[in-house]
Parts: structure tokens; C-alpha cells; sequence
């Protein structure tokens, strides 16, 4: 244990993923791991008129009641898909350690904005507001109220909304949670859904590709917007893997564009290795953020090269979900554990092969690579704002 690591450990018990790849944790890793990963096939048509590539989830959204009130959000409703896999483990550690001892945590983005942006539009154009809507869906929050309705959880509750890196800063706050005996499980994660806002916002950045997202490529021309969930029942009680290390860092560079240093990213990626007690050569894999866009990639490029130089296998699955905001962080954690599950597979890189010569050299991982004997995966993040987390997870 090295000197910044906390005397309790957060060990991930359960965890549950939905995203373009599938429906759960089997569908997911089938289709991850397989010779030839599907990629986006979902379409969005923005305000403009364009077209754009989205990565929407591959199956029907259930309704799910709350009590004797239907869930209002298609976030929520995803929240109750992702949590028929995950939630007994829930209902465990509340046997176990007591509803109080029990938390949430949980990144989001978007929560219910897309609701209420079409309940807006009806009502400006003279019609009455849904039944049963009301302003607060689209709260942040909204997410974490209707887990702990689900699931019974009492314990400390809140949500992360730092744009791209929230679902990896809520697993981070789950594990500090746990670290400082607030609680002694936690249910942490991040999950977002297809908002036409949203859409649109980045469409007007201009940071929308018109085909398929191609990370790291001379020939990338932007992001695919995605939709998903990656969730996790964090304890104190000892299990195969843990949450090794975490860094977050905030450059404030600039509202929207990175800091072309990157500076900051290196700096979280350094915090996490410092607080794991590990040294870059221990990691085996390594999640980029990797969304296509310029400066992106040219940022997380250097910070790779730098930190981990050209041995270590990297990959972005974007072309394979989407860009899923605040999911993202822990969608990419979900896909470490996977890697952890199947025998150190490895997330492949699916891009067109031509290098960009301006990016520092990194190793890309192809469809089929294995990391033999992976041990500890970083996941890393970036947002808006220059907002940057990286996530250890360590299996023994």
C-alpha cells in the first residue's frame, strides 16, 4: 500500500453495463471481444438537417414503476434496466451492512433534459404538459433519487456532473466514501441517454462526425454521440478486484477545448499511479477517452506517450458505443473488467489505420489482442472545462 492509499479499500463486488454493444454484461463482452465488434448503427437527425451516426442501445427500454409512480425519464429507465442485473447484490450489502451504511453515487449529464426540452416544445405550441411531468425530472440528482427508491439504499446520495469524466468521478467518490467510513458499500457509476439538446449542442461545436467516429486517425472528423450505463456495487469486504488508485485534475484551459499540454491529464493519470503505489510499467491496459475530435486525440496522444510510452496496449471502443458523456468513464471501467474476465482480452481499437503522423506514438490494441497475465487497467477521462480523472482497477 503506498503512502496515499486509503486504509479501507473499495473492492468492486458487482458491477452491470447496457450500452450499443448490448444489453448486459454477456451480450457486451460478446460483442466486444468478438473477431468483428459491431459498431454505431444508430441515426439522429439534428435541427439543421444533418444526419449524424449515434450509438443507441440495441433493445426496448422497459417501463418500470417506482412505487405506484412510473419512472418519468428514459435515464430512469435505463437506471431499472441496469439495475435488474446489479440490484441483488444491492439488496445484499443492505442485509449486510444496514440501508444507512449503503450509498449512491452516480454521474450523469443529461438526467431527464430531453423530457422536459419535449414537454417545453408541446407547451409553446399551445398544448397542455404531459401527464405527470413535472420540471424536476430533468434535475441532476434525479438519477440517484430513483436508485435509492429502487433499491432501498438510505445511505450518503448525491450526483456528479462534470460533463465527460462524471461516471469515472463517481466511482472515484464511491470509493472515497468508502475510504473515510461513511459508508461500507456503495453504488457508483455513470449512465446517460440519447438528448436531442445535447445533439445539437455539440453539433453546433462543430464536433460532430458525419460517419463513423475514427479515433487517432489522420482522417478523424469527430465524435458519435452514445447512450449507456456502467454501474458498480463498490465494499469494504475483500474481492478479486478493487479500485486501486483515482486522480482528478481541473487545468480550466478553456470551456470546451483541452489543454493542448495536457497537462492536467497527465497529471490525474500520475495521481492515480501514485495513489495504486504502482509504477506506469504495472499497468497492462490502458482505456482512452479517444473521441475523434482534433485536439483530443493530439492532447491524449502526448499525455500516453509520456506517461506510458509505446509498450503498453491502448484503445477507444467510441466507434463501438458512442460517445456516452457521463457515462463514459464508467462504461470504460465496465470494459477493464470485462478484460479482467475474459483472460485479459483487450477492448479493440476499430479506426481506418492511418496514422496521424502530428499524434506521439501510442499502441493501439486490434481486434483479437490479449495482455497476458493483466493485472491493473487505467480507464481515463476527459470533459469540458478541462475537467480530467483516471481510474486504476487492480485484480489480484
Amino acid at each position: 500500500m503506498s503512502a496515499t492509499s486509503p486504509a479501507r479499500r473499495a473492492y468492486v463486488h458487482s458491477h452491470a453495463v447496457a450500452c450499443a454493444l448490448g444489453a448486459n454484461r454477456a451480450e457486451v463482452a460478446a460483442n466486444l471481444f468478438s473477431a468483428a465488434p459491431p459498431t454505431v448503427a444508430g441515426r439522429w437527425r439534428l435541427a439543421d438537417g444533418r444526419d449524424v451516426p449515434v450509438g443507441a442501445l440495441p433493445f426496448e427500454l422497459p417501463s418500470t414503476d417506482l412505487g405506484q409512480q412510473p419512472i418519468r425519464s428514459r435515464t430512469n429507465r435505463m437506471l431499472g434496466h441496469v439495475l435488474k442485473d446489479i440490484g441483488p447484490a444491492v439488496a445484499a450489502a443492505i442485509d449486510r451492512y444496514g440501508a444507512a451504511r449503503v450509498g449512491v453515487v452516480l454521474g450523469t449529464s443529461t438526467s431527464g433534459v430531453d423530457e422536459s426540452l419535449h414537454a417545453l416544445r408541446g407547451h409553446l405550441a399551445g398544448q397542455a404538459w404531459p401527464e405527470g411531468y413535472h420540471f424536476d425530472v430533468q434535475e441532476l440528482n434525479d438519477p440517484v433519487a430513483a436508485a435509492q427508491a429502487l433499491t432501498g439504499a438510505t445511505g450518503p446520495a448525491y450526483a456528479v456532473s462534470t460533463a465527460c469524466t462524471s461516471g469515472a468521478k463517481a466511482i472515484a467518490a464511491g470509493a472515497r466514501l468508502i475510504a473515510a467510513d461513511l459508508c461500507d458499500a456503495v453504488l457508483c457509476g455513470g449512465l446517460d441517454t440519447l438528448c436531442d439538446l445535447t445533439l445539437n449542442g455539440f453539433g453546433a461545436l462543430e464536433a460532430l462526425s458525419p460517419e463513423l467516429t475514427n479515433p487517432f486517425s489522420l482522417n478523424r472528423k469527430g465524435i458519435n454521440i452514445g447512450e449507456g450505463a456502467g454501474l458498480f456495487l463498490l465494499t469494504v469486504d475483500e474481492a478479486a478486484v478493487r479500485v486501486a488508485g483515482w486522480g482528478e485534475t481541473s487545468d480550466a484551459h478553456h470551456i470546451s477545448a483541452p489543454d493542448p499540454t495536457g497537462a492536467g491529464g497527465e497529471a490525474a493519470a500520475r495521481k492515480a499511479l501514485a495513489m495504486a503505489g504502482l509504477d506506469s510499467s504495472d499497468i497492462g491496459y490502458v482505456h482512452l477517452h479517444g473521441t475523434g475530435t482534433e485536439l483530443n486525440d493530439r492532447m491524449e496522444a502526448g499525455v500516453i506517450n509520456r506517461v506510458f510510452g509505446v509498450h503498453t496496449p491502448v484503445s477507444s471502443t467510441k466507434p463501438l458505443t458512442g460517445h456516452t458523456l457521463g457515462a463514459a468513464g464508467a462504461v470504460q471501467a465496465s470494459f477493464c473488467l470485462l478484460a479482467f474476465e475474459h483472460g485479459g482480452a483487450l477492448p479493440p481499437h476499430i479506426w481506418d489505420g492511418e496514422a496521424d503522423p502530428e499524434l506521439a506514438p501510442v499502441r493501439l490494441a486490434a481486434p483479437g489482442d490479449r495482455a497476458s497475465g493483466l493485472r491493473h487497467a487505467l480507464s481515463a477521462s476527459y470533459a469540458f472545462g478541462g475537467n480530467n480523472a483516471a481510474v486504476i482497477l487492480s485484480q489480484s
